[in-house]
């Protein structure tokens, strides 16, 4: 749902824990909450966790982090 072109969060966080999606799902929609609010140009890059999701990592300013798309996918596969 969008209000003046901007997406109402707060609405979409609702329909996502009605859906189930997993907590993974909602930390990795905060990292790019964040990136966005501070206006930051993420186009064509991918946000990483310095220390995983699936390690205990956050979405906190210390453990985010922009990268190519194809130095992040290499590190995934790791």
């Amino acid at each position: 749902m969008q209000t003046n072109g901007k997406r109402d969060f707060k609405h979409a966080y609702k329909l996502q824990k009605k859906t189930g999606e997993t907590e993974d799902q909602l930390e990795r929609q905060r990292a790019r909450r964040k990136y966005d609010k501070e206006g930051v140009d993420r186009k064509g890059k991918h946000i990483d966790h310095i220390k995983p999701l699936k390690a205990g990592g956050k979405s906190t300013k210390g453990n985010l982090r922009l990268r190519s798309p194809k130095a992040n996918m290499s590190d995934n596969k790791k």
